[in-house]
């Protein structure tokens, strides 16, 4: 069973810090899939990816580029696993339980990112937070910092 990690989001975007996990999660050698809630933020995502810093790119792909299963970051609207990724990343309030209860699931960990001073992500985030927590998963709540770091401020089950 996966841990899952929730991000908090209290300066930057979704498309500002989501580089960075997938680039610490590619440094494991971790493949990964982002889900989205609507094709639209898919393209916003897919797009940014590829230009989002200057000197590099994460290699990704969707269901438009073939061979899903070699994509190293796999981008979806949908519950599917075919690149067998270690990591799952949710954003746009994407529901985890779904993904995890069928064969959408990784192998390592789960993350939803939401925007904090967003009220309805903020809203669903702890709503996924009690469903997941009924469900028996380990979880972990990680806040932005002033400085843009991640403190960790909760975990469940508590140790």
């Amino acid at each position: 069973m996966p841990e899952i990690a929730f991000y908090h989001l209290t300066r930057a975007t979704v498309e500002q810090t989501l580089p960075t996990l997938l680039e610490r999660s590619r440094a494991r050698g971790w493949r990964a899939i982002v889900q989205a809630m609507s094709e639209t933020r898919l393209q916003r995502l897919d797009a940014d990816l590829w230009s989002y810093r200057p000197e590099s790119f994460l290699p990704h792909g969707t269901k438009a580029d073939g061979a899903p299963e070699a994509q190293p970051v796999y981008l979806t609207c949908e519950n599917d696993n075919p690149n067998d990724a270690d990591v799952r990343f949710f954003v746009e309030g994407a529901r985890i339980a779904p993904a995890l209860a069928g064969s959408g699931a990784p192998r390592e960990r789960a993350a939803l990112l939401f925007d904090g001073r967003d009220d309805a992500e903020l809203a669903d985030a702890r709503a996924q937070w009690k469903e997941l927590r009924d469900l028996g998963y380990s979880l972990v709540y990680h806040q932005q910092s002033e400085s843009g770091g991640w403190e960790e401020k909760a975990r469940e089950p508590k140790s």
